[in-house]
């Protein structure tokens, strides 16, 4: 059975899907079956809202403060799983959460579903990958058309009603992507983060 919540790097994450709309060419669940202290982040099914809240009360939190929901899926392809599970977890736990994302489950869904994260989710960080459509779609090959602007119209909804939102980037693209990416975050006043690659 693959781990439902796993740690890396001192913090605790919530691994509730394997499904995604993207292939993103440096995604690390193309390379390694698993990542921090979990021993498989593969589902053979999806879990289930009961299963997840299971996991999170056999799990001792003492010393966490924070959920992160990111494993080897886009969290918001199971959105009623998340949200479900991310109430349990503020209510019985009181830990403040955050979610990884691609940035495209209003997308996904066809509808906004900011309004529904934000009853639940204190930070999100959005994957922008690339500072323009040609080269988003080359590196993450979302499977849903109009991708890169429907995961600009994501982020800047969440920053109007999520704490804090963030996009990131990875430090293997060339400077002047790096340095596009910057100027296009500064642009949407949403903060970016460059994360070190790791395979």
């Amino acid at each position: 059975m693959a781990d439902i919540l796993y740690t890396y790097k001192d913090q605790v994450y919530a691994n509730i899907t394997n499904r995604c709309n993207c292939r993103c060419r440096f995604c690390i669940r193309s390379h390694e079956d698993a990542i921090g202290d979990a021993t498989s982040l593969w589902h053979k099914q999806d879990p289930t809202p009961q299963e997840i809240k299971e996991a999170m009360d056999a799990f001792d939190f003492h010393g966490y403060k924070e959920l992160v929901y990111c494993g080897y899926g886009e969290p918001t392809c199971a959105l009623e799983t998340l949200i479900d599970t991310a109430r349990y977890a503020k209510e019985r736990y009181g830990l403040s959460i955050r979610v990884n994302t691609n940035g495209l489950g209003s997308l996904q869904h066809g509808r906004d579903i900011v309004p529904e994260l934000a009853q639940v989710v204190d930070s999100v960080s959005i994957s922008l990958n690339a500072p323009d459509e040609t080269a988003y779609n080359e590196v993450t090959r979302p499977t849903l058309p109009g991708a890169y602007q429907a995961m600009l119209d994501f982020a800047v909804q969440a920053a109007r009603q999520i704490p804090e939102v963030r996009f990131t980037i990875v430090d293997v693209l060339p400077e002047e992507e790096i340095q596009a990416s910057k100027d296009l975050a500064a642009s949407l006043h949403i903060p970016l983060r460059i994360r070190k690659f790791t395979t």
